[in-house]
């Protein structure tokens, strides 16, 4: 695979919808956390190996250049486009051809998800199209996919009932193909991306966690928290905090519920320096008769009054009470239940782990571009492919308490 290492940012909009705010600041200039939102944007880009950066900038665009300047303050080559207030998308583009890799990577500069840059890059590899780009669902949405990812309608104003997604950036982009849809320099990226849908020339990778923005100031608010650093641990429950029934069979109360005493004092090492705790749980034994909801409840009750003695903080438990018959989305080794907890904690799945003792937990995390940690003898990974690997592995839990901390700072 050939990956693109330019990032071109759209960054010349006037940020209407985030007025007053932006009456003196550029929109990508927004504060998240003490540094601007464009910041987190292309250092999450440098963390996926892409350190040159394109800004196509227009208002108040001195304010971008007085902050990034070059970019070398952080390890970062920028070069700059710099075009009047009045010109569109597609026209800042093109003004910025000649300083345009042959593949590189367009964003919004108001957008943000995870970025599975590989999988983007194999999506637009195997289909072969001039665009491919990051797709979520969302109705009304300005898209519609067949099962291949091929985009067959594209419709920035969202009339079509039949659009359930939309388009929110992290584009690879084949410059020469691209461009020759240029009837004008003047005309707009949509028009652009429509005339190109008609032709079958885009791809759509399918992302399934949410995506955020800083468009207006309620969603800029919420960006704001998730891009806020938190100390939150995903953490499988049977085999990782309690010892697991025998195969075929359940923790079906209370008193089944035996500890694994080293990952109860690794979380309460944690717990001291700030961690807390998400549990995720597949439980097939609801669905298969053998495991009542209630008394599942109850234990889970049982299990966070226990650790509270501890000082050991459970904010949340997900549970996945489907056979593995039924296909569900939210059973491990799928992602569902890492992305509802993201999505409910604003958590950045990215800059967390997920720790279990089997490898479904370390294929699910890949899944959700989470990291995990394997609890369990190493010659079990063998079975993993390289991208699925754990980050550490241990058969003890507090012999990762070092390196979890470290991760984290």
């Amino acid at each position: 695979m050939i990956a693109p290492v330019q990032a071109v940012i759209l960054c010349g909009g006037l940020g209407t919808r985030l007025k007053p705010y932006t009456n003196s600041l550029p929109k990508p200039m927004m504060d998240c956390n003490g540094k601007p939102f464009l910041w987190h944007l292309l250092n999450q880009l440098h963390e996926q190996g892409i350190n040159q950066f394109i800004l196509l900038t227009g208002y108040l665009s001195n304010k971008i250049e007085d902050y990034f300047n070059d970019g070398s303050d952080w390890g970062w080559t920028i070069d700059y486009s710099i075009g009047p207030i009045e010109w569109d998308t597609g026209k800042r583009i093109w003004e910025a051809r000649r300083k345009l890799k042959n593949r590189f990577l367009l964003l919004y500069s108001d957008n943000f998800a995870t970025l599975r840059l590989n999988e983007i890059i194999s999506k637009h590899e195997i289909n072969q199209k001039a665009i491919t780009f990051m797709v979520a669902s969302k109705h009304p949405g300005n898209i519609s996919f067949d099962e291949i990812g091929i985009v067959e309608k594209y419709d920035n104003h969202r009339s079509e009932k039949e659009m359930n997604y939309v388009e929110i950036g992290y584009m690879i982009v084949e410059k020469d193909k691209t461009l020759s849809f240029f009837d004008t320099p003047e005309c707009s990226f949509s028009s652009i991306l429509q005339k190109m849908s008609a032709q079958k020339e885009i791809s759509g990778w399918l992302q399934n966690d949410q995506y955020h923005s800083i468009s207006d100031p309620k969603r800029w608010k919420k960006t704001q928290s998730y891009l806020t650093p938190k100390k939150i641990i995903l953490i499988d429950r049977d085999g990782v905090i309690n010892q697991k029934a025998p195969q075929g069979e359940y923790i079906n109360s209370w008193d089944d519920f035996k500890w694994i005493t080293d990952t109860r004092t690794a979380m309460t090492a944690l717990s001291k320096i700030g961690f807390q705790f998400i549990v995720i749980t597949n439980q097939a034994g609801i669905s298969r008769g053998s495991l009542n909801k209630n008394t599942l409840e109850l234990i889970h009750s049982k299990m966070i009054e226990e650790l509270e003695k501890d000082g050991i903080e459970i904010i949340d438990i997900y549970v996945c009470p489907h056979h593995w018959d039924e296909g569900c989305y939210c059973r491990k080794p799928n992602p569902g239940m890492l992305f509802q907890a993201s999505n409910k904690h604003l958590l950045r799945l990215d800059k967390t782990v997920f720790i279990g003792d089997d490898l479904r937990d370390c294929q699910t995390a890949f899944k959700a571009g989470c990291h995990s940690i394997f609890i369990g003898k190493e010659e079990k990974l063998k079975k993993l492919s390289k991208d699925e690997y754990p980050i550490f592995n241990s058969q003890l839990l507090s012999e990762c308490v070092s390196n979890i901390i470290e991760h984290f700072n």
